[in-house]
């Protein structure tokens, strides 16, 4: 199991995306239609087959609409989830419940669907040593809750933010004059601690970035076979990440050739959500 987003990150996401909700005179519609003390008891059921995220912003989102909601759980981040599956039941004020619908089904299925999709790029390279990775092709303020969906669905985290390593693109290059120089930069710069990853479009840069000092080496947009012969220059001397258009129907093509790490920007900027529904019983 996943380890779970911090507390306050979650608590304060969820009052920011109830501030998007409450303007005025609140949930006109409850207000007018429900009588202030009707309870209930609703599920919220997978509609879709799908791997479960997000189930502790669904949680959250009902804690916040009503402290006396009283919530079971079915499912954690990570499970799969077939049509018609319960995975959390919430009993009572129905005016409390219906105000975090949205929000909650919002998380779970935006989750979901990253993590769905990210299982199925994982499944594609078993049998490799390739891992799948995320971006930082995230949705601005939300990055924290896309990446720990890329775990659920089984892929590796790769840098959350600026801070975390070097990684020198193509612009970064343009700057320095040319890859390995950018790269002899940055190794000046940062402490051993570091780790130093230049990104690369041609094969014959990749010699000079590995004297130069790199740890990993981004291989963009390469063909399998020049993938192939990197792998073999290389020779495990450095991390290689392979990139750039990896979408299901060639991911496996490139983990044969023999890469380290495969990162999909796709994960999170193109994963269809997985529908789940708020339902009375």
């Amino acid at each position: 199991m996943i380890p779970p987003l911090p507390a306050e990150l979650v608590r304060d996401t969820i009052r920011r995306a109830f501030a998007e909700d409450v303007t005025g005179a609140g949930d006109t519609t409850s207000l007018a239609v429900i009588p202030p003390g009707a309870t209930g008891t609703f599920e919220i059921r997978a509609r879709e087959n799908g791997v479960v995220c997000g189930m502790q912003a669904a949680v959250e989102a009902f804690c916040q609409a009503g402290p006396e909601i009283s919530l079971d759980v079915m499912a954690n981040d990570g499970d799969p989830a077939e049509p018609g599956e319960t995975v959390l039941i919430a009993a009572g004020n129905v005016r409390d419940i219906l105000f975090a619908e949205r929000t909650a089904l919002n998380f779970l299925g935006r989750m979901s669907g990253i993590a769905t999709l990210t299982r199925r790029y994982v499944d594609a390279v078993v049998g490799t040593k390739a891992k799948i990775v995320h971006t930082r092709k995230t949705a601005p303020g939300l990055r924290a809750f896309e990446i720990q969906a890329v775990r659920a669905g089984g892929g590796a985290p790769h840098r959350y933010s600026l801070s975390d390593a070097v990684l020198i693109k193509d612009n970064h290059i343009a700057a320095a004059g040319s890859p390995a120089a950018a790269v002899r930069a940055a190794r000046a710069h940062v402490g051993h601690m570091v780790r130093v990853s230049c990104e690369i479009d041609r094969l014959e840069d990749l010699s000079s970035v590995m004297k130069a000092g790199a740890d990993v080496v981004l291989l963009d947009n390469f063909a399998p076979q020049d993938l192939e012969a990197a792998v073999v220059q290389a020779a495990g001397r450095v991390v290689l990440e392979a990139s750039g258009g990896v979408t299901l129907d060639t991911v496996a093509d490139i983990a044969a050739t023999g890469v380290d790490i495969i990162s999909v920007g796709a994960l999170t900027h193109s994963a269809p959500n997985v529908d789940f529904g708020l339902d009375a019983v």
